[in-house]
């Protein structure tokens, strides 16, 4: 599945962009909400196979659900929780499929897409061109994002904008919002799992290097934490867009040339 990797997956350069990359998703998760946390294998994908970046930052992503689970626990709305995770299965299904028939290059076009749609989706909540919380969406609208949530999630852990469309419009507060978010993901993760580990997605070295950035992981969870109440969303999310532009474009560009 994997093509010859631009660098040595246990190099300095990995490291050097593995690191920042784990700690930024802990810091995402833990203290800004979850819906950034797939740059870091956007970034990765930039200097190793993407099928290697997603392989590699699961585990790591799965460690910071469970770390973040019992803050949350029983706060989420389960009837909203249930539509998406249902509707995520079979978009769990299309994702394998996609990754099974697609090359290295046909991942880079998917998640450098996802990242310029997200930027792209946020500035047109930001500038009232899309009212979410405004909608009352009901359990079809719910699967459909289910669906979309599985397969950019199985592809590039980018479920987030999914997510959002169906639960931004149930009314739900900030606290229980991120509850469901949480949740959600977790079961997925959890789910999508199985499927790297039959199809070969995980490798030993992969499994390796995880092993290596726990504590970076849980680091940034801890300083997500910390900076929540004192780093504010509009410098950390500007950083992050501005970051998913460049990153993006990128992978489109390479996947094209």
């Amino acid at each position: 599945m994997f093509e010859e990797t631009k660098v040595e997956l246990f190099s300095l350069s990995v490291f050097a962009v593995t690191i920042p990359a784990v700690v930024f998703a802990g810091v995402s998760k833990g203290g800004f909400g979850s819906g950034v946390a797939f740059a870091s294998s956007s970034i990765l994908a930039l200097i190793i196979d993407p099928a290697l970046a997603v392989a590699l930052m699961l585990p790591l992503l799965m460690l910071i659900d469970v770390a973040s689970l019992p803050t949350y626990w029983k706060k989420w709305d389960w009837p909203a929780a249930k539509v998406l995770m249902i509707g995520a299965v079979p978009g769990t299904f299309m994702g394998a499929y996609f990754f099974s028939i697609a090359n290295p290059d046909m991942i880079r076009m998917v998640i450098g897409l996802v990242c310029v749609f997200f930027v792209l989706w946020q500035a047109a909540q930001k500038y009232g061109l899309i009212r979410l919380r405004e909608a009352r969406f009901g359990a079809k609208t719910g699967l459909i994002s289910g669906v979309a949530l599985g397969f950019t999630s199985f592809v590039s852990h980018a479920g987030g904008p999914a997510a959002a469309v169906y639960l931004l419009g149930q009314g739900l507060s900030k606290g229980t919002y991120q509850a469901t978010t949480v949740l959600v993901f977790w079961a997925v993760n959890f789910f999508k799992a199985g499927f790297y580990a039959s199809m070969g997605i995980f490798t030993r070295e992969t499994l390796l290097l995880d092993l290596a950035l726990i504590p970076f992981a849980l680091i940034g969870t801890w300083i997500g934490i910390r900076a929540h109440d004192y780093v504010s969303d509009r410098v950390f999310f500007g950083i992050t867009y501005v970051a998913l532009t460049f990153t993006g474009a990128k992978l489109v560009w390479d996947a094209l040339t």
